[in-house]
Order: C-alpha cells, then sequence, then structure tokens
C-alpha cells in the first residue's frame, strides 16, 4: 500500500502570531475590569506583575516549542511522563476551553451592546451557529480569525491614541492604599484572581506541528511579538482605565479609592437592611458591570467624546464593540475547535469513549463537537456573570499550564540545558503555588475543574475495566480490512490502462473493479484523510491503523480486485488538500480514468466549503475521463 504523509507545514510566524494572539490577546478584553473592580487604583501594579509572570511564560513556551516541534501541548508533554497525569492536564485543559468558548460568546454580545435579556439566547444561537459552520469543516473561519485579529490590533492602536490623556490622568492615580489596608494573604489571592490573563498561551505548543522550520525560531518569532503587544497594551489600558471619567455613583474611577466589589457588597446589605431602596443598588450595580463587562469598549468611547465631543465618543465606542465583539466570537470559535482536538486525541488513546473520534463527511469529529457545544452552552444556562464564569475559568488555565511547565522540568530525556530546566521549574513551582491557592479559595472553580477531572478519570476506569473483559478474537492473517490493505504492493505493469477510485462504498467498488478486469487495467484507489489545523492531535498525524472509515472502504476494494484477478494498489493520503491529491496521484500514475461519487452535499455545503468534486473536474487533464455516479446506484457486471 502507498502511504503518504502531506503534513501542512505551511504555518508562517505571521499567520501563528495572529491566532496565538485571537486567543490569548482577548483575555484583556474582561481581565482589565475584574482587575479594578477587585483592586480598584492597585489594578496597574497587579497587572504589572502579570505581566511579568506572562514575560517569564513565554520564554518557558518558546522552550517547550523546541522541545516539541510536532505539537506539545499539555497532553503531549504529560503523556511522556503518565498517561493519568496527561488525563488531569488534558482535562483541566478542556475545562479552561469550555470557559473561554463561554465566557467569550457572552462578553462580545456584551461589547455589542446587546440587552442583558437578549444576551443568553443570542449566546446559544451563536453557539449552534458556530457548530453549524464548523461541522461542514469551514476554512472560512481561519481566514476570519486572521482579518479580525488584525482588525482589532488597529483599532487597539487608535484607541490608545485616544486615550492618551486618560493614561496620563492614570498615571497619577496609582496607589497603595489597598495593599497597605489588605493582609498579604489577601493581596496574593487577588493576583491569583487576575491570572487567568494566561490563557491562551497554550494554544502556541499546539502549533508547532505546523510551522515552518526552524520550529525553534518560528516560535519565538510568534511568541514574542505578541507577548510584548498584550503586556504593554495591558499596563497602558490598564492606566487609562484607572483615570478615566467615567462614574460609578457619582464617582469617576479616578476618584475611586476603594474596590467596587466591596462597594456593592455594601450596598447589598444595605438593601436588606432598608437603608436604601433596591433601585439604587441596580443602578450602580449596572454602572460597574458596564466597564466590567465591557471595558475596553468604554475606553474607547470616553477617549473619543474627550479627543472630538459626544458624537464621536458613541461612534469610538460602537466601533470598538464591534471589532472586540468579533475577536470573542473568533475565540469562541478557536476554543469550541480545540475542544473537539482535544476530545479527539483523548479517545484515540481510548482515556475516552470511542465514539469521540467518529468523523462525518467533512473529516470533523461530530460526536466531539456536539459535546463541545452542548457544555459551554448548559455553563450559560446557569450562569452568565462575567465574574463567576472568571472563576469557573482560572483554575483550568493555571492548572493546565502547570501540568505542562511540570512534565517539561521533570522529563529527563528532554535536552534542556540547566538553566532552563532550573527556570521552568521554577515557573512550575509558582504556578503551583496559584492553583492550589486557586483551588482553596475559589470553591466553585474547584467544583467545575474538580468535577470535569472526576469525569474523565472514571471514563478512563470505565474504559480499562471493559477493555479487560473484552476477550480478544483469535488473530487471522487474511481477515479484516487492514490485513488485505497490509498484503505486499503489486508490481506495476506500466503497459497496461490504469484507473484511479476516489469514491467509496460497496457499489462503488464494484463499478470500478469490473471496469478494470473489463479492460485489462490496474486499478487504484486513493482515501484521502483531510487534515486542517485544529483536526491534528499534537505530535501525531491520522495513519490507516487508526482511521477505520479508511480501512473499510480501501479494504472493500481490495478484496473484491482480489476475487476478480484485477491487480490493485490502495494509497492512504493525509493532506489538507483534497483535490489536489486525487489529480497529482491521477496523473502521476498515468490513469486514463478516474471514477469519483456524486456529491450529495447541499448547494449550501459546497459553497461554505471545497466542492471536491466540481474542483477536480475544472482541473483535470483533457487525456483523462471522469466518471461520476452515486453511491447508492447498485452495480451490474458488465455493464457501465
Amino acid at each position: 500500500m502507498l502511504v503518504t504523509e502531506s503534513r501542512p507545514r505551511n504555518l508562517k510566524w505571521f499567520h501563528a502570531g495572529p491566532l496565538l494572539y485571537g486567543d490569548w490577546g482577548t483575555s484583556r478584553l474582561y481581565v482589565l475590569g475584574l482587575a479594578f473592580l477587585y483592586t480598584a487604583h492597585a489594578s496597574v501594579l497587579y497587572l504589572a506583575a502579570i505581566g511579568l509572570l506572562m514575560i517569564a511564560v513565554s520564554w518557558a513556551y518558546t522552550i517547550v516549542c523546541k522541545a516539541f516541534p510536532d505539537g506539545g501541548g499539555v497532553y503531549t508533554a504529560a503523556r511522556q511522563l503518565s498517561p493519568t497525569l496527561s488525563v488531569v492536564g488534558s482535562t483541566l485543559l478542556l475545562s479552561g476551553y469550555i470557559m473561554t468558548a463561554a465566557i467569550s460568546v457572552v462578553e462580545a454580545f456584551h461589547y455589542f451592546g446587546t440587552p442583558h435579556w437578549l444576551t443568553l439566547p443570542l449566546s446559544l444561537v451563536t453557539l449552534a451557529f458556530v457548530g453549524f459552520i464548523n461541522w461542514f469543516g469551514a476554512r472560512a473561519a481561519g481566514r476570519f480569525a486572521l482579518i479580525v485579529a488584525f482588525v482589532a490590533l488597529g483599532v487597539s492602536a487608535v484607541m490608545a491614541v485616544l486615550s492618551i490623556p486618560f493614561f496620563i490622568e492614570g498615571l497619577g492615580t496609582i496607589e497603595f492604599s489597598f495593599l497597605r489596608e489588605s493582609s498579604p494573604g489577601e493581596i496574593w489571592i487577588a493576583f491569583t484572581g487576575i491570572c487567568l490573563a494566561l490563557a491562551g498561551v497554550e494554544a502556541v505548543a499546539n502549533m508547532t506541528g505546523l510551522m515552518n522550520h526552524p520550529v525553534e525560531k518560528t516560535a519565538k518569532k510568534t511568541i514574542w511579538p505578541v507577548t510584548i503587544e498584550v503586556v504593554a497594551l495591558n499596563m497602558f489600558f490598564g492606566l487609562a482605565l484607572a483615570g478615566l471619567s467615567y462614574a460609578v455613583d457619582g464617582h469617576t474611577l479616578a476618584e475611586t479609592h476603594h474596590p467596587h466589589i466591596h462597594q456593592l457588597e455594601q450596598y447589598e446589605a444595605r438593601v436588606e437592611s432598608g437603608e436604601i431602596l433596591p433601585e439604587k443598588f441596580e443602578q450602580v450595580k449596572d454602572e460597574v458591570e458596564k466597564y466590567t463587562n465591557a471595558s475596553m469598549r468604554v475606553i474607547a468611547g470616553e477617549g473619543g467624546e474627550r479627543m472630538f465631543g459626544e458624537h464621536a465618543g458613541v461612534v469610538a465606542g460602537n466601533v470598538a464593540g464591534i471589532a472586540f465583539g468579533l475577536l470573542l466570537l473568533s475565540a469562541t470559535n478557536t476554543a469550541i475547535m480545540a475542544m473537539v482536538s482535544v476530545l479527539f486525541a483523548m479517545a484515540q488513546d481510548k482515556e475516552l469513549p470511542h465514539k469521540l473520534t467518529k468523523l462525518n463527511y467533512s473529516g470533523v469529529p461530530w460526536v466531539g463537537l456536539i459535546v463541545s457545544l452542548v457544555i459551554p452552552a448548559g455553563v450559560l444556562i446557569i450562569e452568565q456573570d462575567v465574574t463567576v464564569l472568571a472563576k469557573l475559568y482560572v483554575l483550568g488555565v493555571c492548572g493546565a499550564i502547570t501540568v505542562t511547565m511540570s512534565s517539561v522540568a521533570l522529563n529527563k530525556d528532554l535536552k534542556l540545558g540547566m538553566l532552563s530546566r532550573l527556570g521552568i521549574a521554577g515557573i512550575a513551582v509558582f504556578l503551583l503555588a496559584v492553583s492550589v491557592t486557586i483551588g482553596v479559595t475559589q470553591w466553585v472553580s474547584t467544583a467545575f475543574s474538580g468535577g470535569l477531572v472526576a469525569v474523565a478519570l472514571g471514563s478512563r476506569w470505565v474504559l480499562s475495566k471493559q477493555k479487560a473483559k473484552v476477550v480478544e478474537p483469535m488473530a487471522a492473517p487474511d481477515k479484516g480490512w487492514l490485513a488485505e490493505l497490509e498484503k505486499p504492493t503489486i508490481t506495476i505493469d506500466a503497459s497496461r490502462p490504469a484507473i484511479m477510485l476516489a469514491a467509496r462504498g460497496r457499489n462503488q467498488s464494484e463499478f470500478a473493479v469490473d471496469m478494470a478486469k473489463r479492460r485489462g487495467a490496474t486499478l487504484y484507489a486513493i482515501y484521502v484523510r483531510s487534515l486542517r489545523i485544529m483536526d491534528i492531535t499534537p505530535g501525531r498525524v491520522p495513519n490507516v491503523a487508526e482511521d477505520p472509515q479508511a480501512q473499510e472502504a480501501l479494504g472493500t476494494t481490495a478484496v473484491l480486485a482480489h476475487e476478480a484477478g484485477v491487480p490493485f494498489v490502495p494509497i492512504y493520503v493525509t493532506s489538507p488538500e483534497i483535490t489536489e491529491e486525487i489529480l497529482d496521484y491521477t496523473v502521476t500514475h498515468g490513469c486514463d480514468t478516474l471514477i469519483m461519487g456524486k456529491t450529495q452535499r447541499s448547494f449550501f455545503a459546497r459553497k461554505l466549503d471545497v466542492d471536491v468534486v466540481g474542483k477536480v473536474a475544472s482541473m483535470l487533464p483533457e487525456s483523462v475521463a471522469l466518471i461520476t455516479r452515486s453511491a447508492t446506484t447498485p452495480h451490474v457486471a458488465g455493464k457501465g
């Protein structure tokens, strides 16, 4: 059998950078508001501290990318030490992706300025639409992510200019009263609460399998520009937010000296005692939520108004809201497909039910896709408050990165310098302290992430017991599709005509074998397993031994050809380009006939993704005849 791996190493740093930014950079859209909510004018100091941590983690991930050039996320890194640890790490990452999808989609509608009562239904409809698009394996989503990332960068640059006056005023508001009035434990806990700013960095490790060589250099060019942008603009806009003239309860943010979270708690107590009306509490709460849920939109609106007047402020706020809302929707899509990838990888290794590996026509794991949509939707039905969602979010983020760092530091088989290993170990210890603190103080986050880990480990235990009870059938060399495909490849007679079959199903195989027999031709059958960025399990490209659909399709033709005495060559290809592979192999092997199935996809589905049959027909040489037939049409021997 001819087996070809066409791994798509076409991800340059200027492609990977926007993808990383689209995941990592979106955390700013809610971290800034949450930091001010909890620490007021000390938030800038916290943002500086988290910026230093982000720089350290970025350096560590340049080492991780170098150590795992074929993909090295938490699942791959941890699996080299312990399968159980890899399940724990990947499940923590999964919980982070779930919350990324949930918080990103709900925040998108906050940035769009959607009324509160519409946010939930629109969020659920959007999740369904994301699933619908990805069901067809639409490639347009990747291009959309790149365009939106560049637009968001442009809007951020304009906002930075508009926000200069507030930035200058913010410099004068920095104060240490929160630090003086709080115990060391409270200061540390407040810091751990904004560590969700690290969310997204893990994505770069999963991209290395697609990066241009040398991976080490491409990874550095990907990571450092994004890190510098995220850290620098977090600080800049954090200071701008602290100097805003936006008012809460009659006091501007520049005049606010105590965290609003404490003010809300006090107002809630006063409502219960009858000291103030509930309407007053709701008014203050709405004002706080406006900058907490959409801080960058508020900054843009205030900056535009100060520079050019009230109308310009409205326009600036709306433009920023649309740009950052779309960026958040892009992050939602990325998180959904990342979940599908993690579930697929774990199911392939029999850590989760095998049904999660089932692929649809477009090569998308459809069961995993449904699961990846249902869980975030369920989270949003229960809770839409960003502050609560952030608490659910943070343990999964920090826990997954901690497992990656620990796995790299402890893996003696990795060729790391002593200083690099010690540096990563130090970061791992620090993040472990952060994760333990979150686990102890944020019980909702512990319950959510811990519950997912328990479910994953429980499923793993059940599957291991089921496997232990299964009696393996006696091996037979001539039984099974794979056994047929593993037979020695024939010597090709160049004098014979050649036919290429690029269709699936018994009817198609019978038709092709009968035609080859009548013409005395050699029959080739090609199966192309489509690859896309999120389809590839870190560290491994799909192969025929793990692809039951390919085994059945090629094996069926192999059995029929053997029975008919037809020379047969099966071809298995993994590639991101189905059309190009079919054309290439058809021409390379001198085939004068190409048999393909008539597409059963809808017109909309063909336009949404690639119409393979139509594209092949438009590019096929005139010397090659194209035959298309429906897979449901039975074949009668001797009739073409």
